[in-house]
């Protein structure tokens, strides 16, 4: 016994008037392994806890933040046992501390952006975004950066300043609800209210749109070569918006096709004034006919 107390209190070194003992050291080693501990504990009764109240999405971020809340409060402690003062350290590190604060302040800004984000929960895995017109899913939420997937199954890494700092579009924040535009133009001689209730009768029958709300037929304006109307359903899912929208348009296209009504094109008319057509007649060409 006595020896193995000699042991631990052999002195090593001093440091800051302090000396370090074989035992401090053990001991600021034990700090650190219990803090370890402790956080993974902490970590999974509070994805536990998360994962009941049915807020899993989460739980990666809030595990990752406590854990280094616990090892930085364990590590403290335990150079405060070998005598080092952490005022001291921080004020002989000031100089250096300001210029890697500014060497790391976009990794600061996404880190305080995902602490944001995790407190305010409007961003959650899964949900479907709009980002700088880009259409997105949310994969995994980490506390620099998010990974989201496009339609095109491309991974995508955003900071997460950019979702806390700029617009961002959430389809599914409070519902999935998504409302399909689709625009259509028929001649100016077209039957103008068999072209109303032709449109209006097909979405009404679409079975794939939203039952709850619906359907609605605009007309939009008087063009240059057609009368515009604007067909718009909704849809529970805005990551098939795509195929949603193909299927509107092939179903507006047979409608009025069966219908007899004619989906208007671009048309020009050209007009040749009488010279025109001399000179191409006496050089003995085609005369022109206007159209």
């Amino acid at each position: 016994m006595a020896l193995l107390q000699a042991i631990l209190d052999w002195r090593l070194f001093e440091l800051s008037g302090t000396p370090i003992t074989v035992g401090s050291i053990l001991t600021a080693i034990t700090l650190v392994l219990i803090s370890l501990v402790v956080s993974r504990l902490v970590q999974r009764l509070l994805a536990r806890t998360m994962r009941s109240r049915q807020i899993a999405g989460t739980v990666p971020v809030m595990q990752r933040l406590v854990h280094y809340t616990i090892m930085l409060v364990g590590i403290g402690v335990a150079m405060d046992t070998l005598g080092i003062q952490l005022g001291t350290l921080f004020a002989a590190g000031a100089i250096f501390a300001v210029g890697l604060g500014f060497a790391m302040q976009n990794i600061a800004q996404n880190f305080v952006s995902g602490v944001i984000l995790l407190i305010e929960r409007t961003i959650k895995p899964g949900d479907i975004l709009e980002v700088e017109g880009t259409v997105v899913r949310v994969i995994e939420m980490g506390i620099r950066s998010t990974l989201a997937r496009t339609r095109d199954e491309e991974e995508l890494i955003i900071p997460n300043a950019m979702l806390v700092q700029s617009t961002v579009k959430n389809y599914t924040l409070r519902d999935s609800l998504y409302r399909l535009r689709a625009p259509v133009g028929v001649v100016y001689d077209a039957d103008m209210k068999l072209v109303f209730e032709t449109l209006k009768t097909t979405a009404e029958n679409l079975a794939w749109r939203k039952q709850m709300k619906d359907p609605l037929v605009l007309l939009t304006e008087f063009g240059d070569s057609s009368v515009n109307f604007e067909v718009s359903v909704w849809v529970d899912n805005p990551w098939q918006a795509r195929q949603s929208m193909s299927k509107l348009h092939d179903a507006i296209w047979w409608a009025l096709k069966d219908a007899g009504i004619t989906i208007a094109f671009p048309q020009l008319d050209v007009h040749f004034d009488p010279p025109v057509t001399d000179s191409v007649r006496r050089l003995g060409g085609p005369v022109p006919v206007s159209a």
